[in-house]
């Protein structure tokens, strides 16, 4: 297969080089279990360094597009066709210092933004914030998720909230309490606990290896499925790229949705848009959430959710009135944070390290 690099883009050359395979397994040119050409092989073909291909491929590894065998070279583990057929092995353990990380956004950082927004802005901090949020957030936010994880979505499809708990309570009032939700067993137990303080009826759908088994999404009754695909709590299962298709597939029957709870994804270590649900769906049903307890502190009680258009009259009409509950001085500075690119430098800076941890171990392929 001869892929093209086109040196007069912008977009790095792993980057062009990731798309055009991506593209081709989905396609199925590559199919489920076939061998990827190797590293040396596909440097040549493509003019590239076989850094550029490790780049390339570690990328495909860390989206579960492929796996690596020792020795043995890189083989494809995704499979559109697969959608419900697949019999994952049931998780057994958990991984209890999933839990021990701790942010290290620099201090000096933070304190030096709170200044330069106590100064930009004076005594408008102490003014109340549109409902939805401040607008300079919610702009940075918008921004921020095109850069990051492919979404493209229009303002006032973003809501600021307190917490994901808040959230929680938010999409339980604006989805209705007679649903059912499905949740991942294991999963975050506040989960639980905020939809059985809701009332709402809970299933809970067991995780394998790559997300929910295949056999608990064709029997669920659920309409609103929650998911964290990046990295579920406290397992550290990691949703495949063919288990998000899967969820998609499911997602598609009349009024079901979708909430992608995209816990700690910004430490992956992709150099490039994030694969979402919410960007992959073609259904206009998925309510994307996140928050900055693990890229900044879990005492900065701050996160947010992107509705799918379909929801926002109906949220404004009927939950607009609720007043935002992150104080306007916060938000402005995470909102700074944002825009002057420090965040973003801190999450780079995260990735940087868990990039040469995994090409130590490409190099032995």
């Amino acid at each position: 297969m001869k892929y093209i690099i086109n040196t007069k883009l912008k977009t790095p050359a792993y980057i062009q080089l990731y798309n055009q395979i991506k593209k081709d397994i989905v396609r199925g040119i590559y199919p489920l279990k076939s061998k990827l050409p190797s590293k040396r092989t596909m440097a040549l073909e493509t003019g590239v360094s076989i850094i550029t291909i490790e780049h390339a491929y570690a990328l495909l590894l860390d989206e579960g597009y492929i796996e690596s065998h020792e020795r043995s070279g890189f083989f494809v583990i995704f499979s559109k066709a697969d959608v419900f057929l697949s019999s994952d092995e049931k998780i057994i353990k958990h991984n209890n210092n999933f839990n021990n990380i701790l942010s290290d956004f620099p201090i000096s950082v933070f304190t030096k933004t709170m200044r330069k927004v106590m100064n930009d802005y004076g005594e408008d901090i102490f003014t109340k914030s549109d409902n939805l949020g401040c607008i300079e957030l919610r702009e940075a936010i918008k921004k921020y998720l095109a850069r990051n994880r492919g979404i493209e979505v229009e303002l006032n499809q973003i809501i600021i909230g307190s917490g994901s708990e808040y959230l929680y309570n938010l999409i339980v009032m604006l989805l209705g309490k007679n649903r059912i939700f499905a949740i991942e067993y294991p999963s975050y137990h506040k989960i639980e606990q905020v939809y059985r303080t809701m009332g709402v009826n809970l299933e809970f759908l067991n995780l394998g290896l790559n997300g929910i088994e295949s056999s608990e999404l064709q029997k669920t009754n659920a309409n609103v499925l929650h998911v964290s695909p990046y990295r579920s709590f406290p397992t550290g299962v990691t949703a495949s790229a063919s288990k998000k298709y899967e969820y998609i597939e499911w997602s598609k029957k009349e009024n079901n949705f979708i909430i992608e709870d995209d816990f700690e994804s910004e430490f992956s270590i992709s150099n490039k848009p994030e694969e979402t649900i919410f960007a992959l769906s073609e259904y206009d049903n998925v309510i994307y959430l996140n928050t900055f307890s693990k890229t900044i502190s879990p005492s900065l009680r701050v996160g947010y959710m992107v509705l799918p258009k379909c929801l926002v009259n109906k949220f404004i009409d009927e939950l607009g009135f609720y007043s935002c509950t992150v104080p306007t001085f916060e938000q402005y500075v995470l909102a700074e944070l944002i825009s002057n690119g420090d965040f973003e430098r801190h999450i780079n800076r995260v990735r940087r390290k868990k990039r040469k941890e995994m090409f130590s171990n490409i190099r032995n392929n």
